[in-house]
């Protein structure tokens, strides 16, 4: 196992803004002589009496003690030039993002600092294979992506790029380690592992919006109340900046020689036009003015529980709903698999959980006019809110009855126009299928992937894990039917999920 830097190491931080200032903390805080550097004059020495503070902030408020924060705070200074920094164990750069920038200030650290200092650079975004291209011994150069805030987010991706030495990367990753962070290894590609999985989470809800399924404040409610998301996409682009999200999308698109499945959003370049940022400028794609009450999410009227309930099989939909009917006295039937699949009857209503096909186009291809597909839930035993859609072809009575069947287990129900799939399932669907293509891909394994995304954008589960919870059949099916539905590459299956679904025999006829 490859031990970490001695806490006796001295670390150096370039870059005294929000990142790394954050870093200095987390290093001090570990034990290492830590010195800030800023190309702007009182910068770094401004950083460090604000590091100081937040760390007194700490111990009044007994997350630390005051010895622990005064030993923190004495190990932190401010340089006053990059030869200050020359007997660096390592160097952290967070510095602003550009490649000719990062390039020339780790050339010129090169000739300062000994043969044996590790430099990592903080970098979101920029290969760092061509960060490291301009050294004479790239070997040295990893990426170390701190999450914002670095004291608090437990994630570090350690990116290693085709130049850097297997021992660089795992000492960082250990040292990442005895700094309290959760490390994990991944290879510099475009976004590298968060910012590339979370990709779908935006441009589902973007494409839903741009084809008028529902609204903003709907979709977003939808990606808390029944996915479990700490955030509905919308309001997470509006926390970001939505030029920064624009920015990073159309970045990792370029990257990726304009795959469409990375293709930018109009919707989203137009609230850019506009300079609705987000919460940074009081407008995004919600409202942050003062007094601004903010809307609700679409929700179906309460009815009255419909008769003749009858729940097929033993899907967790269907357990679910048996339970939650049962603890509310709501009289049903149960029988065995419907042939059709389908979850539950409510009068003429039959109702089936989202495949990827738009209601109309199922009901057409099964002969069942009164078809409602039901979307995908974290957990349908707790779930607070679903969303569903009526075939083209369902009547108004089937409709309604199909809705008073879940308002009578609990759920509010959000109707949506119809369209190739919904929106928790075919989101989820997405970030599993980008998660296999960065295993696929050699990107990072899936345990890192999961780890992650649960911990860099607060995911309620991994992408591969939830895949697996759901089944890769039932993720196979929504994509191909996605697909089929919208004739983009976008929505192609991952090779590994392919091949996991053939060796496990269930592509066999």
């Amino acid at each position: 196992m490859t031990n970490p830097l001695p806490p006796s190491c001295p670390v150096s931080v370039i870059g005294s803004g929000a990142m790394g200032s954050g870093i200095a903390q987390v290093a001090a805080r570990a034990g290492h002589p830590v010195r800030l550097f800023d190309a702007r004059p009182g910068a770094a020495a401004s950083a460090v009496d604000a590091v100081c503070q937040r760390l007194s902030t700490l111990a009044a408020k007994g997350k630390l003690s005051t010895d622990e924060a005064r030993a923190a705070a004495s190990r932190l200074s401010a340089a006053a030039s990059l030869a200050d920094l020359a007997d660096s164990g390592l160097v952290i750069e967070a510095i602003v993002e550009d490649l000719e920038a990062k390039r020339g200030l780790f050339r010129e650290l090169e000739a300062l600092v000994g043969a044996d200092c590790l430099f990592a650079t903080n970098t979101s975004s920029i290969s760092v294979t061509a960060i490291a291209a301009g050294l004479h011994n790239p070997r040295r150069l990893a990426g170390m992506h701190f999450f914002n805030p670095a004291p608090v987010m437990a994630l570090v991706e350690i990116v290693s790029g085709l130049a850097t030495d297997r021992a660089t990367a795992d000492t960082l990753f250990a040292t990442a380690t005895a700094w309290g962070k959760t490390p994990v290894h991944a290879k510099s590609t475009p976004g590298f592992i968060v910012n590339r999985v979370a990709r779908p989470y935006y441009s589902e809800a973007l494409r839903l919006l741009h084809e008028c399924v529902t609204d903003i404040v709907t979709l977003d409610a939808l990606m808390r109340d029944a996915a479990g998301f700490r955030m509905g996409p919308f309001e997470l682009m509006d926390l970001i900046g939505l030029d920064v999200n624009f920015a990073v999308t159309n970045s990792i698109w370029q990257a990726f020689f304009n795959d469409p499945r990375y293709t930018p959003s109009q919707i989203q370049q137009e609230y850019v036009a506009a300079g609705w940022l987000g919460r940074k400028t009081g407008r995004g794609f919600h409202d942050y003015e003062d007094g601004v009450v903010k809307p609700d999410p679409e929700t179906a009227a309460a009815l009255p529980p419909p008769a003749g309930i009858v729940l097929h099989g033993t899907s967790p939909l269907a357990e679910a709903l048996a339970q939650r009917l049962t603890a509310r006295d709501v009289p049903f039937t149960r029988e065995a698999q419907a042939n059709d699949g389908r979850v539950a009857t409510a009068g003429k209503a039959r109702l089936y959980v989202t495949d990827g096909r738009s209601a109309t186009r199922r009901a057409a291809e099964t002969g069942t006019a009164d078809t409602v597909v039901v979307d995908l839930a974290s957990n349908y035993a707790t779930t607070s809110r679903l969303a569903v859609a009526m075939a083209e072809t369902c009547d108004n009575e089937a409709a309604d009855a199909s809705v008073a069947l879940l308002q009578a287990a609990g759920i509010a129900v959000s109707h949506l126009r119809d369209a190739p799939g919904l929106p928790v399932m075919r989101t989820v669907a997405m970030l599993a299928n980008e998660a296999s293509d960065a295993v696929n891909q050699g990107v990072a394994n899936a345990a890192a992937i999961d780890t992650a995304m649960r911990l860099g954008v607060g995911y309620p589960r991994g992408p591969l894990e939830w895949a697996d919870a759901i089944g890769l059949p039932t993720i196979r099916t929504v994509l191909a039917n996605l697909a089929d539905a919208y004739g983009e590459d976008r929505y192609r299956i991952s090779p590994l999920i392919e091949q996991r679904y053939y060796a496990a025999g269930t592509g066999q006829p």
